[in-house]
């Protein structure tokens, strides 16, 4: 008996007078750890360590503990558990305080207005500069829709790197579109709509241009090269005779 009160003594807990709620340290000497409490519904366990035990409790009255630390046990160790509530409270909510007039903000209307006063600056003088280039620079030589498309895909071909199958599936976009089949169509809607002579081509280009774009795999086709010269092909379908031996 006489070990267990003196056990009790070296059974240490902070703050010295919690409130409800409160995490309430319980400590032993680090030689007389493991410190284990016996469990209790009047509190619950926070956080373990060998030499401490974080606990909480939410019942304003005493709380005792027992448990053991080390080999030995320990009982009435008593935590003084203060209330938040004053004496005699009503438990009535305080009453709200009216809210504080907010003054109209002037600021984003100023802001608003000094980036638009900015903006309308700006405009006029790129419209100005606009017109000075348009009158220093010399006129553009404008390509036939066969000898764009030609070029567009020379430059694809010419890629080392990159979406080699999307720049041919948009050369081809671009080229039909020139002949009335509008860019805005889905590769499926466009394929519906495309002459009969051109389809294969067409398919064949467009298709594994979706796949680079929108496919993990990318392209699924070996021989980009004879893509190309398939798809060269469009112009001599498209274009009159005439039109592609002078591009020619």
């Amino acid at each position: 008996m006489i070990p267990t009160l003196l056990l009790a003594v070296t059974i240490t807990f902070r703050p010295p007078a919690p409130t409800v709620g409160d995490p309430i340290t319980v400590e032993t000497p680090k030689e007389s750890a493991p410190l284990i409490l016996d469990p209790s519904p009047r509190f619950e366990v926070v956080s373990q360590s060998p030499a401490a035990v974080v606990i909480r409790t939410f019942e304003p009255k005493p709380l005792t503990l027992a448990g053991t630390a080390g080999n030995e046990s320990f009982a009435g160790v008593v935590i003084p558990i203060r209330s938040v509530l004053k004496e005699n409270d009503a438990m009535e909510p305080a009453p709200l305080a009216p809210p504080k007039p907010v003054g109209y903000p002037r600021g984003p209307f100023i802001a608003i207005a000094a980036t638009g006063l900015a903006a309308i600056a700006a405009w006029f003088a790129a419209f100005a500069l606009a017109k000075r280039l348009a009158r220093e620079t010399a006129p553009v030589l404008v390509l036939l829709p066969a000898e764009r498309f030609r070029a567009e895909v020379a430059a694809a071909r010419a890629l080392e790197t990159g979406e080699h199958w999307a720049a041919l599936a948009d050369a081809t976009r671009h080229y039909l579109a020139s002949h009335g089949y509008g860019v805005e169509l889905t590769t499926r809607e466009l394929l519906s709509v495309v002459a009969e002579e051109i389809r294969a081509i067409a398919a064949e280009v467009l298709r594994e241009g979706d796949l680079e774009k929108f496919s993990p795999w990318g392209s699924a086709a070996p021989d980009f090269q004879a893509t190309v010269e398939h798809a060269l092909t469009l112009a001599d379908h498209l274009e009159p005779k005439a039109v592609v031996e002078a591009a020619a």
